[in-house]
């Protein structure tokens, strides 16, 4: 009996070794766990034993349990790199539909432009609602995949005007008419007082030079050209745009050609090219003020752009990955989905710094970085494995040291068993 007490303490030890030697060959694995072995003493008797003289039988392998606790964070240059600060799993899907969970988010992009982790399984988000907004639908999830382009262009439909217009002027000595035979562009520089530029964008996202020139005409009142490659666009079919002030130097709203909010409306005109009409076009001059002091521009601004193509990708620690476009866009493409179990250990280890779901880890529950129990996100960022290289090495002397005692007790039992055998 003392043979099979012996033995069940060497593979007791021998396992012991291996979770060990497991532990300290992935000390540097991003997103590894370690293991722990547990044991429990084997006790048999039968119903007519004493229970107080019946030795134990040796001991057993419960179980090579994986301790989750949090790795440390090593920053990367890599915005594709995530690490959780907290509970919970990135949700991978390989090409067969089947679901892994890990916290290894080394992540790159494949040639499909999904991101994807070592093995090729997709990173999970929730899907964007609509086009525009930052809403996700938090009931199903997709594969992340980083576009090549923004998309559509967007028109120029509204340029904010900030300037000051000098009160100081005087009336042009020229008259700035774009309606005569001798107009060109740009126009006589003593046919106007003031001039500034900005560029906006048609349908096809291709770019214009819209130049404005400012006429003082009378006190407190201007007349704003504005020019579109050259051509005169006009306002209400005049050549000119009717900008008044009050005695104070602010913009006169519901006066001339100024709405009561300080916008001045552009007539529909065509850009060329293809293009569809520009329509609706509206300067805003609410912040535009006429004070003694020089000609200034504080601000000028439009709201079109045109296509751009993919420069980066940027994650909030909430999870949302927003693409950021040449054309200077930034759009988001979802929220990154984050798993957790109520039981952690018991998940199903399938390799690969992954896991699966079992009936033990009981239901997969998938929800939002920042809430509830789920941890955060940090993006740029590897959570290194949460082995200790030093206790492990202790470890490992005391699973030597035990595998050593019993090796003993196999030598003590068959130095017993030979003296029996030579009792003459």
């Amino acid at each position: 009996m003392a043979f099979r007490i012996a033995l069940s303490g060497l593979d007791a030890a021998s396992t012991d070794l291996e979770v060990t030697g497991h532990n300290i060959a992935n000390a540097s694995t991003v997103g590894f766990k370690q293991s722990r072995a547990e044991f429990a003493d084997i006790y048999a008797n039968s119903i007519s034993d004493v229970s107080s003289s019946v030795p134990g039988r040796g001991v057993r392998v419960t179980r090579v349990a994986q301790q989750f606790s949090q790795g440390s964070t090593e920053f990367t240059s890599n915005n594709l790199d995530m690490a959780i600060n907290g509970e919970g799993f990135f949700v991978m899907e390989d090409s067969a539909g089947d679901r892994a969970y890990t916290r290894a988010g080394a992540f790159s992009v494949d040639r499909d432009g999904n991101v994807v982790d070592q093995t090729g399984a997709r990173l999970q988000i929730f899907p964007r609602i609509g086009t525009t907004g930052s809403l996700f639908n938090t009931g199903s999830t997709v594969d992340l995949n980083l576009p090549v382009v923004s998309g559509t262009p967007q028109t120029t439909s509204s340029i904010e005007a900030t300037l000051n217009l000098s009160a100081s002027e005087q009336p042009p000595a020229v008259t700035l008419d774009p309606t005569a035979p001798t107009f060109t562009f740009p126009p006589d520089p003593l046919s106007y007082n003031h001039s500034t530029a900005t560029t906006i964008y048609d349908s096809l996202g291709t770019a214009h030079t819209a130049t404005m020139f400012y006429v003082k005409v009378a006190d407190n009142q201007w007349n704003a050209f504005t020019f579109v490659d050259g051509s005169n666009v006009t306002v209400g079919g005049n050549a000119f745009a009717d900008v008044q002030f009050s005695d104070t130097g602010s913009l006169a709203v519901s006066t001339g050609d100024v709405d009561a909010l300080g916008n001045v409306l552009i007539d529909d005109f065509n850009p060329g090219g293809g293009a569809a009409d520009i329509s609706g076009l509206t300067f805003n001059y609410s912040s535009t003020s006429q004070f003694g002091s020089g000609f200034a521009v504080n601000e000028l601004s439009q709201d079109g752009f045109t296509s751009g193509r993919l420069s980066g990708v940027d994650v909030d620690d909430s999870g949302v990955v927003f693409a950021r476009f040449t054309n200077g866009q930034s759009e988001p493409l979802g929220k990154i989905a984050l798993a957790r179990f109520s039981n952690n250990q018991g998940l199903r280890q399938i390799g690969d710094t992954s896991w699966a779901e079992s009936f033990a880890s009981g239901d997969v529950q998938i929800g939002e970085a920042g809430t509830s129990s789920y941890g955060l996100i940090q993006s740029g960022a590897l959570e290194n494995s949460n082995v200790d290289l030093a206790k492990q090495l202790v470890n490992l002397i005391t699973a030597q040291r035990n595998f050593q005692a019993n090796a003993q007790v196999i030598t003590t039992a068959d130095a017993v068993t030979q003296t029996v055998i030579n009792i003459r």
